[in-house]
């Protein structure tokens, strides 16, 4: 086995462990998956449902079956064949005392030997935090939790240990504490705060421990320790330090040298101090491992992807050793090539009219991530600041910049910043980091109004000079001994810079601005930008081609654990640019129809109505909504957990630290009266009807997104259960149990010596999707030389709508894959969906392909019907005979069977 051919996706947790993956291997391996992709399989805290709140990275999660399930799984996946690949979760922790390390930190401060592993400051500005860990887990300011007899001192028997009771978690208490030989009775009695003496004596004692403890809405401003985003509950690992690095990898390292893991996930790159190290010492580390595998019969090459966000044109940075990206950059691209340009401006024109803000999104972004920074993240902003300041300090000709003006100055740049990231390191930026940073730059001078030769400009070119990696300040004359001090105080302030971003970045757009700003919410989607609606079949293709040469083992993927709305739902949201002008018509009608009162608001109605056709269930039959009421009843309660969340998300009406609970009941009420009342039926009834015609065509779409998945270089990645339709909204809602006895039953009924089923049935069911994906995922087996992205080819296509097909050729020798799918015309094919595929493709005639091939076309199979196609002369074939029964087209030449 090499790198992974095709890879599924799965959410591991108590419900869901080692040995149920394990029960899934021979549906996997009949499906044509090479790989688990494993969620996060260290020990994880108590009841975790994600497995990113790690407390030991040296251990297997006993939760999910420990170390012996786990080789157990990998043995029987290599009897089919396949692997592991696992996500490691190198950038933190969980902040718990269950967590060995913090807890050793929490015990014992600065002298433990663990306090290298996580980012505290020791000496921040509030002296009572010197030498402290702040700890904001306090329902109610410190005082009156003590008062109320929320924080207490408290006995384990067993262990014979004292600990700190507060915040619902038990806390250590100092190794200097020694209550000597009283019974543990009256050494809480002594400490009881429901007494004055006890209350002083406790805290007293609370005051000579190495943590803080605060009110939770200290955090943000007042933390001295970085988290992952402004999570209190995470806290930054610095695996910067070889040691840590090491501890946090020793298990994975020996996971896969041992053939138990064949890759690694690496969970938000981007957070990471120095990434590019990173990745070169890892991939060192796992190369070194080669020998050994080799020697037990196993690839000695390792399989590395990152998860990282890409911006609009942004591409992996070209000094990383890694094999590519998890696939976000190509779930955008595949929805944006969905969405018709043309509809644009009326969809945007029909926010700002619900809206009333005309701001563009850009605008939009940047005003955003400035209320982002000033309420999440003032801590991170302050400790920057006074890296920053350091600095300035270190050169007379910068002293004099004041912590007022680069506050402002700053904090514009970061509102501006077009990526989540530079990578400064090894020396200096690259090519794109000064672009970036240059686009930053202009945009924070606009927003301050500034000149280029004013203070503001002045300034701005300052912080360009100070963060740029080369830690090229002056020193005056000030020795050797200073510019040892200014080279680490220019590396701390950029590690600041660049730790900042990215929490800063993700935030604003994807758990904020998305959830705010609708003209469609099927552009909203983690990896996508607010800037780019639509893209070209050209563009599409370019994309897919630029990858292919520089990273052609990227995952491509259409879904993820973190998607907002499943890729089904996104493909049916694509269909309304079609037909912008009904939809816009029916949405307006609508809304004053779901709630009497001002409230909610109508940008919230607008994303409710898009959420309920987007995601309206497939079953879910207008005219038996009656009898279906049970049915009917789970979906709007789905709907309601995604509408609080994102009401709460978008933090204009509502919000997770300051829930406005009237605000929150009117929204509720917009989705309980869809069934409890008589108005409230009839209008849900009527948004189903239009759910429904349009549910056709999103199929369509759903099928070309999946056929492109899966026949482009890369890695197809198939997330959980998405075989099938997936109408899922946002986690945990995409996180659901997995029916598994139906889609093997479905599976099993396949048959791929023969055509494919495309009856309406196969396309209620979702058979037609799982097929597609199985005969696609054998072509891949069988014949990876065509797959690797070396010999694909744009085919030329001709005729009244040629706009509307994508065609791309793979060959290998005599063999050849033409691949053939539609765009923007999904309301036009619906009775392929209905069994009538030959009144569907009359929408064809006149458009054919021009085969990039000398002489006659070779003879073509069509892989999904089992149809010999014709021949035709000058290698021109007519769209419509290629889609004859089937809105896409997988057609081999040469010896390819798939038997």
């Amino acid at each position: 086995m090499s790198a992974p051919r095709a890879t599924v996706r799965l959410q591991l947790h108590a419900g869901f462990t080692f040995e149920d993956a394990c029960a899934q291997l021979p549906y996997y391996a009949a499906l044509g998956i090479s790989h688990l992709y494993l969620s996060p399989i260290t020990q994880a805290r108590d009841g975790s449902s994600h497995g990113y709140d790690v407390i030991d990275h040296g251990t297997v999660s006993a939760s999910l079956g420990g170390e012996a399930a786990l080789a157990h799984l990998a043995h029987q996946a290599r009897s089919l064949g396949m692997g592991l690949i696992a996500d490691i979760v190198p950038n933190h922790m969980a902040a718990h005392p269950s967590n060995a390390w913090w807890a050793d930190v929490l015990r014992h401060g600065r002298n433990s030997p663990h306090a290298r592993c996580f980012d505290i400051d020791w000496c921040p500005p509030e002296r009572a935090t010197h030498g402290k860990i702040l700890l904001p887990i306090l329902a109610e300011p410190y005082g009156v939790s003590l008062d109320a007899g929320d924080v207490t001192l408290a006995h384990d028997a067993g262990t014979n240990e004292y600990s700190i009771a507060a915040g619902g978690i038990r806390l250590p208490v100092a190794s200097d504490f020694s209550p000597g030989e009283a019974a543990p009775a009256a050494v809480l009695a002594g400490h009881d705060p429901a007494s004055t003496s006890g209350k002083a004596c406790l805290h007293a004692l609370l005051e000579r421990q190495h943590y803080r403890l605060a009110w939770w809405r200290t955090g943000p401003e007042q933390i001295n320790w970085r988290r992952f985003f402004e999570i209190n509950e995470l806290v930054g690992v610095r695996v910067e330090d070889d040691a840590v690095f090491d501890a946090v990898h020793a298990l994975a390292m020996r996971l896969y040298r041992t053939g138990i893991l064949d890759g690694l996930r690496i969970d938000h790159v981007d957070g990471l101090a120095s990434p590019g190290r990173y990745l070169r010492r890892l991939r060192s580390l796992l190369l070194a491992a080669g020998g050994e595998r080799e020697r037990a019969g196993l690839p000695p090459s390792p399989y590395l992807v990152v998860e990282k966000i890409l911006a609009h044109g942004e591409t992996l940075d070209s000094r990383w050793p890694a094999d590519g990206t998890t696939g976000y950059d190509f779930m955008d691209q595949a929805s944006a090539l969905l969405h018709d340009p043309a509809a644009q401006p009326a969809l945007e024109a029909l926010w700002r009219d619900i809206s009333g803000d005309a701001r563009d999104a850009a605008t939009q972004l940047r005003a955003t991530r400035t209320r982002i920074l000033t309420r999440h993240f003032p801590a991170e902003l302050r400790s920057l600041l006074q890296a920053l300041a350091r600095l300035a300090e270190l050169d007379p000709r910068t002293r004099d910049w004041t912590h007022a003006m680069t506050h402002r100055v700053l904090s514009a740049l970061l509102a501006a910043f077009p990526v989540y990231r530079t990578y400064a390191e090894d020396g200096g930026r690259s090519e794109a980091d000064q672009a970036s940073f240059q686009i930053a730059t202009r945009l924070a001078l606009s927003a301050l109004g500034g000149r280029a030769d004013g203070a503001e400009g002045r300034l701005l070119s300052q912080l360009d000079q100070w963060l740029d990696g080369a830690h090229s300040v002056a020193t005056h004359g000030g020795g050797q001994e200073q510019a040892v001090e200014v080279e680490d105080a220019g590396a701390h302030a950029l590690r600041r810079f660049q730790q900042l971003t990215p929490p800063l970045a993700a935030k604003s757009l994807e758990d904020t601005l998305f959830y705010r700003y609708a003209p469609l919410l099927s552009r909203n989607e983690v990896g996508s930008s607010a800037e780019r609606f639509a893209l070209s079949r050209s563009d599409f293709y370019s994309l897919a081609m630029d990858r292919a040469k520089t990273h052609p083992q990227a995952m491509l993927a259409t879904a993820t654990h973190d998607h907002k709305r499943g890729e089904d739902v996104r493909a049916r949201l694509a269909v309304l640019t079609e037909a912008p002008e009904k939809w816009a018509s029916a949405a307006l009608a609508w809304m004053p129809r779901l709630a009497p009162a001002d409230l909610p608001a109508y940008t919230d109605r607008y994303m409710l109505l898009q959420s309920l056709v987007g995601a309206w269930p497939l079953e879910l039959r207008t005219e038996r909504l009656d009898q279906d009421a049970t049915a009917a009843g789970a979906f709007l309660d789905r709907i309601g957990a995604w509408q609080q969340k994102a009401l709460r998300e978008a933090k204009l009406h509502t919000s997770w630290i300051a829930p406005n609970l009237p605000y929150e009941r009117a929204a509720r009420h917009c989705v309980e009266a869809l069934s409890n009342t008589s108005t409230g039926r009839t209008l849900l009834h009527e948004i189903g009807e239009f759910a429904q015609r349009v549910a056709p065509a999103g199929l369509i779409n759903s099928l070309t997104q999946t056929l492109l998945r899966n026949t482009l270089p890369g890695v197809p990645d198939l997330y959980q259960g998405t075989e099938l339709w997936d109408f899922s909204l946002v986690d945990p809602d995409n996180r659901q149990p997995v029916d598994y006895p139906a889609r093997t039953a479905l599976l099993a009924s396949h048959d791929v010596r023969n055509a494919m089923d495309m009856s309406a049935a196969a396309w209620r069911s979702g058979a037609i999707k799982q097929s597609v994906i199985q005969r696609a995922l054998i072509l891949r087996a069988r014949h990876p030389g065509l797959f690797n992205g070396a010999h694909y080819r744009q085919v030329a296509v001709h005729g009244p709508r040629a706009e509307n097909v994508i065609a791309y050729l793979t060959s290998e020798g005599d063999k050849h894959l033409l691949i053939v799918a539609p765009r923007l015309c999904a309301l036009d094919l619906v009775a392929y969906t209905q069994g009538q595929a030959g009144s569907a493709r009359d929408y064809w005639d006149g458009t054919y392909l021009e085969l990039p091939l000398s002489g006659n076309g070779p003879a073509f199979q069509d892989v999904l019907s089992g149809r010999s196609l014709p021949l035709f002369p000058a290698t021109r074939l007519p769209v419509a005979a290629l889609l004859r029964a089937c809105p896409i087209a997988l057609c081999a030449a040469g010896d390819m069977t798939l038997q």
